[in-house]
């Protein structure tokens, strides 16, 4: 579409609702394409995107809904369907008011709200929400309002939070008012006198009653071991702590604890009172009151309850913020190494590849030089290493080329336990355990089989070469708790995880497992690049990749891999026929690398192969439409100009006939595929590649 080659109009966006609002088809709304956007328009979506608060901004009369990111995370499940919807079919639920604040302020008003609540259905169900709402005028290019910029700040969760605590403060006050009722309505539940010199308890009758004294006990002789025997056992210590405190020091005496009663339930009474000294200093008497102080305690104990909740809920919701944190700077860190690393895979393979076809090309130059041909082997095999280190790149960039295809893990398994018995050796014990009816996976076969390689060779060094490994493959269906944090969405998984009860790793060198180039191993015994490769795999493959371990107890790594509902591609591949002839087409070479085009242009000529040069798409398409004739397309896919090698692509196959391409790089940056992931009617063959490889590859696309 015209907006996408539009540089200037969104010039300054970021962001993940940037991307959207440039893909968006705004051409068909009343603002039209992007590119044709007036400039106050621009401004006010660029300004919205570079703003952390929520912003949504409402275009003409039908509020077209133009957002931020902030926005859509308030907006919930209705994000991404409101982008470019008018907010009266965005909202149906508040049109009315909607409606009222487009009407005010294109008419030059501004409105705000405090608190405002209101019932939303961001999620499939209503629920009652509290928002502040600042709505304001923008204007077109001719100052005349044009639109509502809308600032959108939910208060939800304070105002909840502040509705509870107010609540509990009334109850708690409704409490302490009753308590003062009955305090002078009669909440003294009685008097005592203690004669400390004859260690003599006297009382009323109310105080007898409630610390559950016969009826025919004389009042004025109540054993004080009857009144400690329902104290509970809790409270008594502390008690006797402040009675044995007041007839040393004097000053008054105050006391809450509780009273076992007749029912076995306990009631709550304070005591009050103070002891009465002879002129040497020692305690007479000690008078006092029971006050019944139930209800307030409970009260109390009811707000004191609300507070640990509330903290609680504070405390989880600060974890949680600092768990997300952790884990986008975790995110952030493998992606900025992932897009350093692609690079670089990208160059070096340019350089492997212009190496490796040089050396091919003197191979047969001197083929009978036993010398040569021995130090070319050498280095050809240098050359080989090289390409497999930037193959572990870029899986773990999450770049390499995948050739997806459906099928269930039960015709992975066939076969896979005598392959890693052979690559593991006699002393290591593989146990395969799968479930009965495994569900299907769309997934590149030979590089899922590379990474349970890696994980058991892993495992096997973990063991010091002797164990066993257990790898176990089960269906699941994950909530969207589990899935929270982890880049995957809540649905049926297959699930394969590979343990060993090796040595394990510590939590510190567990953070740095997946990092490329780290290890734990000496030199010379590991490249620091499997984990990682194994990593790039399953996110490239939209799956997770979880590890836990242990020092001791050894390590478990756990994949999830999304369910494939599509049936099972049991087709097997082509093969070429030996008689397959070679040579003789005419092949377009388009590559931008002067010392590649070079050796390419060699190599096809000494296959015997006719060959046109290209530097980039653009001199490509001119041979072409000079009405050059052509019988396959060797492309690079990423090159300079403004025809790129899809746009060859998609000019060749609307050719009567068709003209076969075949595209070749390091790494293919979703030119020709989507997420890295070949489509069957897609060629590719990777950087560095050799002439028998690039023969083959040419007569399977020419076939």
């Amino acid at each position: 579409m015209s907006f996408l080659m539009d540089s200037h109009a969104c010039a300054g966006w970021g962001g993940e609702m940037a991307e959207r609002i440039r893909a968006f088809d705004w051409s068909r709304t009343d603002l039209g394409a992007i590119d044709t956007w007036s400039n106050s328009l621009r401004t006010n979506v660029q300004m919205l995107l570079a703003s952390p608060v929520p912003l949504v901004m409402l275009w003409d009369r039908p509020g077209y809904m133009i957002y931020n990111d902030a926005y859509a995370e308030f907006a919930g499940g209705r994000h991404p369907y409101l982008l470019g919807t008018p907010v009266e079919l965005g909202w149906p639920e508040v049109a009315d008011f909607n409606r009222n604040i487009v009407d005010v302020c294109l008419a030059g008003g501004t409105l705000s709200y405090a608190n405002k609540e209101l019932v939303l259905l961001r999620n499939g169900q209503p629920e009652d929400v509290w928002l502040d709402l600042h709505y304001s005028p923008v204007s077109d290019d001719q100052g005349a309002p044009a639109g509502v910029i809308a600032i959108v700040v939910e208060t939800t969760a304070r105002v909840v939070s502040e509705r509870q605590r107010s609540e509990a403060e009334k109850a708690f006050r409704a409490a302490d008012e009753r308590l003062q009722l009955a305090l002078n309505a009669g909440a003294l539940l009685g008097s005592f006198v203690w004669d400390v010199a004859k260690d003599q308890l006297s009382g009323d009758e109310r105080f007898a009653r409630t610390f559950s004294y016969p009826l025919d006990q004389p009042l004025d002789n109540l054993p004080i071991a009857g009144a400690n025997a329902v104290i509970h056992p809790d409270d008594f210590p502390r008690v006797d702590r402040l009675v044995q405190y007041t007839l040393e020091k004097g000053g008054p005496y105050n006391a809450e604890y509780r009273v076992r009663r007749p029912s076995g339930e306990y009631l709550w009474v304070q005591a009050s009172g103070r002891c009465e000294f002879d002129g040497n200093g020692k305690p007479l008497r000690f008078p006092g009151l029971i006050f019944d102080i139930h209800e307030r305690k409970v009260a109390e104990e009811s707000l004191l309850q609300l507070t640990r909740t509330l903290e609680q809920r504070v405390e989880a919701e600060v974890q949680a913020r600092s768990d997300a944190e952790a884990r986008l700077r975790q995110a952030q860190k493998l992606e900025a190494i992932g897009g350093l690393t692609g690079g670089v895979a990208h160059d070096f393979n340019n350089l492997l590849q212009v190496i490796a076809s040089n050396l091919h090309l003197l191979a047969r130059q001197e083929p009978d030089n036993a010398n040569v041909q021995r130090r070319l082997g050498s280095a050809l095999a240098a050359v080989e290493k090289g390409a497999k280190l930037s193959s572990q790149l870029l899986a773990f960039a999450r770049q390499q080329p995948l050739s997806p295809a459906v099928y269930s893990l039960r015709s992975l398994y066939d076969g896979l336990g005598e392959v890693l018995q052979r690559a593991l050796g006699e002393m290591i014990h593989v146990d395969l355990q799968l479930t009965a009816d495994p569900w299907s996976v769309h997934l590149d076969r030979n590089q899922l089989e590379n990474a349970l390689l890696n994980l058991a060779l892993n495992a096997r060094d973990a063991m010091h070469g002797e164990g066993t490994i257990r790898i176990h493959a089960d269906n699941l269906v994950l909530d969207a708790a589990f899935c929270e944090g982890k880049e995957i969405a809540a649905g049926d998984y297959v699930h394969l995880s590979i343990a060993d009860s090796g040595s394990g790793m510590n939590a510190e060198v567990l953070g740095h497992a997946f990092e490329p180039f780290f290890t734990t191993k000496p030199n010379g015994h590991g490249t620091g690049l499997g984990l990682s490769m194994v990593f790039g795999f399953v996110k490239q493959s939209g799956g997770h990749i979880d590890m836990v371990s242990q020092v001791g107890q050894g390590t478990t790594v756990h994949l999830y891999f999304p369910r494939s509902l599509l049936a099972e591609n049991l087709q097997p591949a082509a093969v070429l026929s030996e008689e397959s002839p070679a040579g003789g087409e005419t092949i377009l070479v388009v590559e931008d690398n002067a010392d590649v085009r070079c050796t390419v242009d060699e190599l096809l000529q000494q296959l015997g192969y006719n060959v046109l040069l290209a530097a980039n798409g653009d001199a490509a398409m001119e041979i072409l439409q000079n009405g050059a004739s052509i019988d396959l397309i060797f492309t690079d896919v990423v090159m300079p100009g403004t025809v790129k090698s899809a746009d060859l692509a998609a000019w060749a196959k609307l050719q009567k006939p068709t003209i076969p391409v075949l595209f070749t790089s390091g790494h293919t940056r979703d030119i020709i595929s989507r997420n890295h992931q070949l489509t069957p009617d897609i060629h590719l063959l990777s950087k560095p590649y050799g002439p028998q490889a690039l023969m083959d590859m040419l007569k399977l696309v020419l076939a």
